[in-house]
């Protein structure tokens, strides 16, 4: 596998699990508004959703910043 297409990858997957994380820590901290219940459907479209912007900001800011020159 060519090295960019690793790179790219490992700093997607990372991203995503932190999105994840932060995800699961939400929804454990924060219930849901005026007492509406969250099914499992809910559950992992928020986590997918959350985990998604997170692995394209990781895959964005370690690109910048390994472009950057001091």
């Amino acid at each position: 596998m060519p090295a960019l297409v690793r790179y790219m990858l490992s700093r997607l997957f990372i991203g995503f699990v932190l999105g994840v994380g932060s995800a699961v820590a939400i929804l454990q901290v924060e219930p849901p508004p005026f007492g509406a219940t969250l099914g499992p459907l809910e559950a992992l479209l928020f986590t997918y959703g959350v985990g998604s912007a997170f692995s394209l900001g990781y895959l964005a800011t370690a690109l910048g910043w390994d472009n950057m020159e001091v």
